[in-house]
């Protein structure tokens, strides 16, 4: 049975970056559910096949990044990179991105992108150059946000020239996807505070 939330416990998100993806590095939602909460994260969710739990801890991100990371490849026998974000984190990123008509016109090619540590200065810069026309870039302190207006699949702004750019590992996922978390996020703290009143 999934562990509950107890108040000291705060709303979370991990990413998983790199999984369910032509056949390769294949983890199950339920088998990911499992091993979360084999961890004792609270309240464990999943949502869509890519990779993106929602959960509830006392720990800090980094100590939830670190441990998924090694029962991930103790289970499974490959390594995954994970990111973890708070729920006030994600608040910010919904709140809006810097491309508004982006957002509203072709939200599946609007992409936020994780970075596993801090944004390297300069980065939005370096990324300029492997923009094709019409696409946009921004880099925020632990992000970026990317306008891909033809698609990703025809980009040069790939993975690795992204975690080359950033200087640590990026995991994005689209607005749709970034808005719908936020309303899982805003339901599970709902919950919890509907919980904590006497």
């Amino acid at each position: 049975m999934a562990k509950r939330a107890s108040r000291a416990d705060g709303v979370m998100l991990a990413f998983l970056r790199g999984i369910n993806v032509g056949g390769n590095k294949m983890v199950p939602m339920a088998e990911l559910r499992a091993l979360a909460e084999g961890l004792g994260l609270g309240d464990v969710e999943t949502f869509i096949q890519s990779g993106n739990l929602i959960f509830t801890t006392a720990l800090a991100p980094a100590a939830v990044e670190a441990a998924l990371e090694r029962a991930i490849e103790k289970r499974f026998g490959f390594t995954v990179d994970v990111l973890v974000r708070t729920a006030e984190q994600w608040r910010r990123y919904a709140a809006g991105s810097p491309f508004a008509d982006a957002a509203a016109d072709r939200p599946n090619m609007l992409h936020l992108g994780l970075a596993k540590a801090a944004v390297r200065p300069g980065a939005g810069e370096a990324l300029g150059k492997y923009v094709q026309t019409g696409e946009r870039v921004h880099a925020a302190d632990d992000c970026l946000w990317i306008d891909y207006r033809n698609g990703a699949g025809r980009s040069k702004l790939s993975p690795a020239v992204l975690d080359r750019a950033v200087g640590s590992t990026v995991t994005a996922r689209n607005w749709r996807t970034v808005q719908k978390l936020s309303e899982l996020v805003a339901a599970r703290e709902g919950a919890a505070a509907t919980r904590g009143k006497p």
